[in-house]
């Protein structure tokens, strides 16, 4: 890429998500040589968000435009090295920004979790991005930071102690505290609507390769995420499906083959959530995975959707009540052993409610890594995932910047 005004630029500042992205940049680095912009269609929306970063003299620039001019959104890709997206669902607002960061050479990270979609723009921008030098980097938020970033210091470790790689990783959600944003619910949402409406949708959601370059032929030891409760004798614990699973499995999937299959080629990985022991821990893990199927049920018919989004869920852009005093947390173990049998634990902590705080932190330093900062990135352009395309310079400023542990148990 030529010179350029900017290195990142915030699209969809003006969104639940995106105002504490625009926070993130100004509280950490406003004032440096670090030059960002904010960006959205609506001028007096990014006015009112200046405010609430605290930015009173407007110092931060901004830029409008709209998801579905072209021609604005390449003016706002030339001015910057790194576009940060937050404008989801994504398969209604991403597209198009998609197709000119790839064509134009611009970077670009987003939060999404649509796999469908992440599928479609792998197959239609992954040679345009490879041939422009645009770095694109699906999933930098909770989904699918935290499990990506994870399974790589986890299998780091491993090789540096036992010589080989974890065959096998079990991601385990142990506690958290936090709400959903409208923007995640309803891109959830509309990969159910989709999914309803395509066989081609329905069966990518049923591939635990589906994000792989040959997601069609590529046959490895993982099936479906898990559905129902069940006991788990590693943890001694009750276990739930885990919503965030479909998404951040193929994630890490792709991962290892971005990676020439670091981990093998027969890897496998899985995520659950825990609930518990006793009855307590057994009625919570039941309840949850009833509660889920039945959710997709509902989601899945044209009224109760309908009454679901008018009564029930948070709407696009409005997310949970923020308590400056309590700010959520998560807390993730994952467990890898190698096919010879050792095994190895690591930790992976978050300061921050997992659906805004943390993701919004995450999100941000992917961006400034993408932007080759203050670390060198060595890939080149194409489709990528975190780990495959920021490995330990993302890790370094997950752990300086953005809130989140990452340690051996």
């Amino acid at each position: 890429m030529g010179k350029t005004e900017y290195d990142v630029v915030i699209w969809g500042a003006a969104g639940f998500t995106g105002k504490w992205v625009a926070k993130h940049f100004y509280d950490l680095y406003q004032g440096s040589e670090l030059k960002w912009a904010m960006a959205g269609r609506n001028p007096d929306k990014l006015k009112e968000i200046a405010s609430f970063i605290g930015d009173t003299d407007h110092e931060v620039p901004t830029i409008i435009a709209d998801s579905q001019d072209e021609a604005a959104l390449l003016n706002m890709a030339k001015q910057t090295k790194v576009i940060l997206s937050t404008v989801g669902p994504y398969a209604y607002y991403g597209s198009l920004l998609v197709k000119v960061c790839a064509e134009s050479g611009t970077h670009y990270c987003d939060l999404t979790g649509e796999v469908p979609w992440m599928r479609r723009m792998i197959s239609e921008y992954h040679e345009a991005a490879q041939q422009s030098g645009a770095r694109i980097v699906f999933s930098c938020g909770f989904d699918s930071i935290s499990s990506d970033m994870g399974v790589y210091f986890l299998q780091a470790q491993a090789k540096a102690a036992f010589n080989e790689p974890l065959s096998q990783i079990q991601y385990y959600l142990m506690a958290a505290k936090g709400g959903a944003s409208g923007g995640t619910v309803h891109s959830l949402l509309n990969v159910i609507e989709e999914s309803k409406k395509s066989q081609e949708v329905a069966d990518i959601l049923e591939n635990p390769y589906a994000l792989n370059p040959n997601y069609l032929t590529f046959e490895g030891p993982d099936v479906q995420d898990q559905t129902d409760a069940i006991y788990d004798d590693v943890i001694e614990k009750w276990t739930a499906p885990f919503v965030m699973a479909a998404i951040n499995t193929r994630i890490v999937r792709r991962s290892n083959a971005l990676m020439d299959f670091s981990y093998g080629k027969g890897f496998s990985y899985a995520e659950t959530q825990v609930t518990g022991s006793g009855i307590k821990g057994s009625l919570a893990a039941k309840s949850m995975a009833s509660g889920a199927k039945l959710f997709f049920a509902l989601a899945s018919k044209k009224t109760p959707l309908a009454l679901l989004k008018k009564y029930v869920l948070p709407a696009q852009g409005k997310g949970p009540r923020v308590d400056p005093n309590d700010p959520g947390f998560y807390k993730i173990k994952l467990i890898g052993t190698t096919s010879s049998g050792e095994q190895l634990t690591a930790i992976v902590h978050g300061d921050a409610d997992p659906g805004y705080g943390s993701t919004s932190k995450m999100l941000s330093e992917a961006a400034i890594c993408l932007a080759d900062y203050e670390d060198a990135l060595e890939v080149g352009g194409g489709c990528w995932t975190p780990s495959s395309a920021m490995g330990a310079a993302l890790l370094k400023r997950l752990r300086a910047n953005a809130g989140l542990s990452f340690d051996i148990e």
